[in-house]
């Protein structure tokens, strides 16, 4: 089982992440508008801009946690479990569909 305070600043993460997504969005979009192209130091304005927002507010600063014991490593996406939970779900027959390799 992760630590509880891991796990709290993951979710302070994720709201962040949300929270600045769309800001962070459409300051990506200006900068790289072909539309509109900007001068040399509009763009750095907007980059400075980019890089004033929180950096826990950048979508790779997330990490997968295992929905069950909220370890950050091995985690299958479709069942957002870690790897050794997903084993032990499969032998005891908790997941429908999924079958023990045998050869």
């Amino acid at each position: 089982m992760a630590k509880k305070s891991l796990i709290q600043r993951e979710k302070k993460r994720q709201k962040l992440e949300q929270k600045y997504h769309l800001i962070r969005q459409s300051l990506k979009k200006k900068i790289r508008s072909k539309v509109y192209p900007l001068s040399l130091s509009e763009k750095t304005k907007m980059r400075e801009k980019l890089q004033s927002l929180p950096r826990n507010s950048a979508p790779t600063r997330l990490h997968r946690r295992c929905f069950l014991t909220g370890r950050p490593r091995a985690n299958y996406r479709d069942f957002g479990l870690s790897g050794h939970v997903l084993r032990e779900m499969v032998y005891e027959c908790l997941l429908p569909g999924a079958t023990r390799s045998s050869w």
